[in-house]
């Protein structure tokens, strides 16, 4: 049972918040009712680690020529066409065993799908290394360099330089907003140790050889409190902030975000909803979290269960989960690996990105777990964009799937 509702108990009723709570937490946990374990972890003192990080100062440019992402002189934040998704694959030129041993070199450009060009991959114009030209590198520009009216929020699982944190979270972004305009963006990737705030922009190199997704949304600030509400069930390791607090003050989930406040009581899921801005075409993004507390299977149990469709998943797997073909419809189809994006090969052993598309169509799923067992114990958010043209260009992708298990 998926719910975004908040339960409040007037003071002279508290005598009866134990039986409501129990009763909310049976019907969310209802299928895991006999393996129930309710944990509560401590809170991590992140502002402690992170309080040497270095700041640097750097002129900001634009993100290119025609758009406009940090112009802080004109608008903060205003995308012209508000979406972007960058796909960095490991470029393989055979799949021989000489190539699976050792993996031939990375592609450091990339495939990029623009809002204004969504009905193909475009190659990357320059190296994702490249501060100056490529378009991601642009999306940080004010991340990475100082910027009076530019703040940001960033989490990580593996922190910059911050080794051995030990957390159940996989979730990577950065969540930016102007304090001059009404202006934000969130950036969902998956890559380890990036990007390092107010530090000069550096790529890490060594990702070249894996697959990444990163996604940027240009949303206005009204979406920040659903973003965080989502992003509080899954505990990420957050390790820079410095929004102040006065842009905040009516988003009470960010501010449990941003203090590691982990939730202990009901519901343990959540769905939430947020749209990009652009008043000609925005585009829905529907976000799916759960808590390490829910043992619901985010693929099955919730993404499958949520959509009333069948899926199609790139993803890694372990020996214990399977396709599931069960059932007239509802399934859980797997991707065959190798597969190719617009002429570049990827195969599951060098990707680390996990994604779904709907079947029939128009959804793709950013998931940030991966289709293993275990994350039935551990926290899973997934990012859900309802667009033709997004959906098209990974379903392209997606042509072929795995036999159903006999």
């Amino acid at each position: 049972m998926l719910t975004s509702h908040i339960l409040k108990i007037k003071p002279e009723n508290q005598q009866w918040q134990f039986a409501l709570t129990t009763l909310i937490y049976l019907l969310d946990l209802m299928q895991s009712l006999l393996n129930l374990k309710i944990v509560q972890n401590k809170i991590l003192l992140h502002t402690f680690l992170f309080n040497v990080i270095n700041i640097y100062h750097r002129k900001g440019r634009d993100i290119n020529s025609s758009i406009h992402l940090f112009n802080y002189e004109e608008k903060m934040l205003k995308f012209s066409k508000l979406l972007a998704l960058f796909f960095v694959v490991r470029l393989s030129h055979s799949q021989t065993s000489k190539c699976q041993n050792k993996p031939a070199p990375g592609q450091d450009r990339g495939k990029i799908i623009f809002a204004t060009g969504a009905g193909t991959w475009d190659d990357g114009a320059q190296p994702l290394s490249n501060v100056n030209q490529h378009s991601f590198a642009k999306a940080l520009e004010h991340v990475v360099a100082d910027n009076n009216n530019i703040k940001f929020i960033a989490y990580n699982n593996v922190p910059p330089s911050v080794p051995s944190v030990k957390t159940k979270s996989n979730s990577k972004g950065v969540i930016i907003l102007s304090t001059a305009a009404n202006s934000a963006a969130w950036i969902v990737h998956t890559v380890p140790g990036f990007p390092t705030a107010r530090t000069p922009y550096s790529w890490p190199v060594a990702e070249n050889a894996r697959g990444h997704l990163l996604i940027c949304l240009t949303i206005s600030k009204s979406q920040i409190n659903a973003i965080a509400a989502s992003l509080l069930l899954v505990q990420p390791m957050v390790h820079y902030n410095d929004i102040p607090e006065t842009e905040t003050a009516a988003m009470p989930y960010f501010k449990k975000l941003a203090e590691g406040k982990v939730p202990s009581l009901p519901p343990f899921t959540s769905r939430r909803s947020i749209r990009t801005e652009d008043a000609r075409s925005p585009v829905a993004v529907h976000i799916y979290s759960k808590s390490e507390s829910s043992k619901y299977e985010i693929y099955k149990k919730i993404i499958v269960k949520v959509l009333k469709k069948t899926i199609k998943v790139w993803s890694r797997r372990d020996n214990i989960l399977k396709g599931d073909c069960r059932g007239s419809q509802r399934h859980i189809r797997l991707i065959k690996s190798p597969a190719a994006i617009n002429g570049h090969n990827t195969n599951l052993e060098a990707d680390i990105t996990n994604w779904a598309v709907s079947d029939p169509g128009n959804i793709f799923c950013h998931i940030d777990k991966p289709y293993f067992k275990n994350q039935t114990r551990e926290p899973a958010m997934a990012v859900c964009i309802d667009n033709n043209e997004i959906f098209a260009r990974f379903n392209e992708i997606a042509a072929q799937v795995e036999d159903c298990p006999q």
